[in-house]
């Protein structure tokens, strides 16, 4: 095992969001330490740090997926992946009929997704959702959710960015909420971990209107599965695609130090920094006993 870089506790590292109040610095305090604590022993942990915890080394030694939304998703047979674990994020559940499941885990980071599907997320019952504690102005509190302690940090630090071996104690930013499922995965003690609908290449057309690092859809959206996932009228944010492969990099190196494997098996795209697995051969009675 390998430890994550030691940083500062009390550096503020907090964007404002939109529509949230801004943390004074006592709140952003005790929001730190009651982390901080819970990470280290159980006795200092509340309820929501507490069945965190359960989670660190769940599944130790298996497989899972994470599923990326790219529009490469429509070339695969997803029903294959029913009884697998799986991690999906932002709208997944709105693909649930072509996968006729929903995934083990689902994850939030996005503040603009948040704030445009709130109603549905809300709503939205099944999967354990690891939801990060900054979207709690807009994200209710229920049985399945599990606030994450999300350092929302995208400056262009040295060796950006961070990794976490302890998500109870934090989680970090890394350009695209598949870094923290990644970060999860690890925390969970997944073996081998496949990427699915990572087409890592996206297009900015003429219909989108862009006002600084937001983006808005006039039309419909053709770097999803679906054309309704950020279609018109739905912010989303510049994909900085450059950013992104830092931090499957970092995770990769973290993986790979601990013995462990992240693996591409995307239909096409252009994700080249894990190796290639085909994924028709994962469910094969090979691959099934290597599980």
């Amino acid at each position: 095992m390998i430890s994550e870089s030691i940083v500062p506790i009390f550096v503020d590292r907090y964007t404002t969001l939109p529509g949230k109040p801004k943390k004074s610095f006592l709140q952003r305090l005790i929001t730190t330490n009651k982390y901080r604590l819970a990470s280290v022993s159980g006795a200092f942990a509340g309820e929501n740090e507490r069945k965190f915890r359960l989670f660190k080394n769940k599944h130790r030694g298996d497989r899972c997926f994470i599923i990326g939304n790219g529009p490469s998703l429509n070339n695969l047979d997803l029903t294959k992946l029913s009884g697998e674990t799986c991690f999906g994020v932002n709208a997944i559940y709105t693909n649930f009929n072509k996968m006729g499941f929903y995934p083990t885990y689902y994850v939030l980071e996005d503040n603009l997704v948040a704030e445009d599907r709130f109603e549905e997320i809300n709503e939205y019952r099944e999967s354990t959702k690891f939801i990060g504690s900054h979207l709690s102005y807009c994200i209710n509190t229920d049985e399945k959710t599990v606030w994450l302690n999300t350092i929302m940090d995208y400056r262009e630090y040295e060796n950006f960015p961070h990794f976490s071996t302890n998500a109870v104690r934090r989680l970090w930013v890394g350009g695209t909420v598949t870094y923290l499922c990644l970060q999860l995965a690890y925390f969970m003690g997944f073996e081998k971990v496949y990427l699915i609908g990572f087409d890592h290449n996206y297009v900015i057309s003429d219909h989108v209107e862009v006002n600084g690092t937001e983006l808005t859809s006039t039309a419909d959206d053709e770097n999803h599965f679906n054309a309704d996932y950020f279609g018109k009228g739905k912010r989303w944010h510049d994909p900085r695609v450059d950013r992104m492969e830092q931090a499957y990099i970092k995770a990769k190196k973290f993986f790979e130090l601990d013995g462990r494997h992240i693996y591409n098996s995307t239909a096409g795209g252009k994700l080249e920094v894990f190796e290639r697995v085909p994924y028709e051969q994962l469910f094969t009675e090979q691959h099934l006993k290597s599980k």
